[in-house]
């Protein structure tokens, strides 16, 4: 069998098939996420905290330093734990409703029904148990 050939038949596997569209569609569903705490999540939790957004927060290490005329000479060295926090509450979201979304496609899934066993296993079945009396 040729590697291409083998490459289509992977390829043709339901398995990744199924993952493409799963990867693609979880892009998608984490922008959706990602505009909802940056749009609605975040601007309330600022509100909560004095009107200062998360991606402002930082630590200033050394700030800017400007010469007389205004113009900046050294940019400001800062830890910026605030962008930090706003993307681990992305991942919390994220995470959460994809948690959600997973509990109810399992409720809606019906376990499937046992396929009842060849006759000739029941068959076997009976010859043992009457061997045992």
């Amino acid at each position: 069998m040729g590697m291409i050939s083998e490459f289509k038949e992977f390829i043709a596997k339901g398995n990744v098939v199924d993952l493409a569209v799963g990867v693609v569609i979880g892009a998608a569903f984490g922008k959706i996420v990602t505009a909802l705490v940056d749009g609605i999540v975040m601007p309330a939790l600022s509100v909560m905290t004095g009107g200062v957004s998360f991606k402002d927060w930082k630590h200033v290490i050394t700030p800017a330093v400007t010469d007389a005329s205004g113009k900046e000479t050294a940019a400001e060295v800062a830890i910026r734990y605030g962008e930090f926090i706003q993307v681990c509450i992305d991942f919390l979201l994220i995470a959460f409703v994809i948690f959600l979304f997973i509990k109810a496609y399992n409720r809606m899934r019906t376990p499937a029904a046992d396929a009842a066993p060849p006759e000739d296993v029941l068959l076997l079945r009976e010859i043992r148990d009457s061997l045992k009396k």
